[in-house]
């Protein structure tokens, strides 16, 4: 799996916001992404033909951290639909890779990179935004092709 180094501007994010007990998001992520792919069309100024991005903070600070936002890129926030959210990423580095497989083994994917990560000399951001920009969504596959990025520290 090819890891590499991904330096990102602001991101503006619409969709939903799931907050769940820990080992109910491989149920409930699933569902918030049909949720939105049903609805994208209600959201204005989308951008990247409206692929799906995930986000998620490791060690959440605050309330309002906690949890995983199933959203689309937007070039700015305008009548966002009802039942949705926004979410601003600040600029930020990330260590990437890409998962193309099921998506029960997501988890060593992310364990490949953090391997690598420490193997290169860098440290994640625990308390930064990480990001998975989903290449194809079938909400109703088990198979999964998304870039992974762990957000590490400039």
């Amino acid at each position: 799996m090819n890891k590499y180094i991904k330096k990102l501007e602001e991101l503006k994010l619409v969709g939903f916001r799931v907050v769940c007990e820990g080992d109910q998001y491989i149920n409930e992520i699933p569902k918030a992404a049909k949720r939105l792919q049903d609805r994208t069309s209600e959201i204005q100024h989308v951008l990247n033909s409206g692929k799906q991005v995930g986000a998620f903070v490791v060690e959440e600070t605050t309330p309002e951290d906690e949890g995983y936002w199933v959203c689309v890129q937007v070039e700015e926030f305008a009548q966002i639909p009802e039942g949705m959210v926004t979410l601003t990423i600040p600029p930020q580095k990330y260590a990437a890779i890409m998962h193309k497989d099921s998506s029960h083994l997501i988890g060593q994917s992310y364990e490949t990179l953090h391997k690598w990560i420490a193997e290169h000399g860098m440290k994640r951001s625990l308390r930064g935004w990480n990001l998975e920009f989903y290449q194809s969504v079938d909400p109703g596959s088990a198979q999964l092709e998304v870039e992974l990025c762990d957000s590490i520290h400039a």
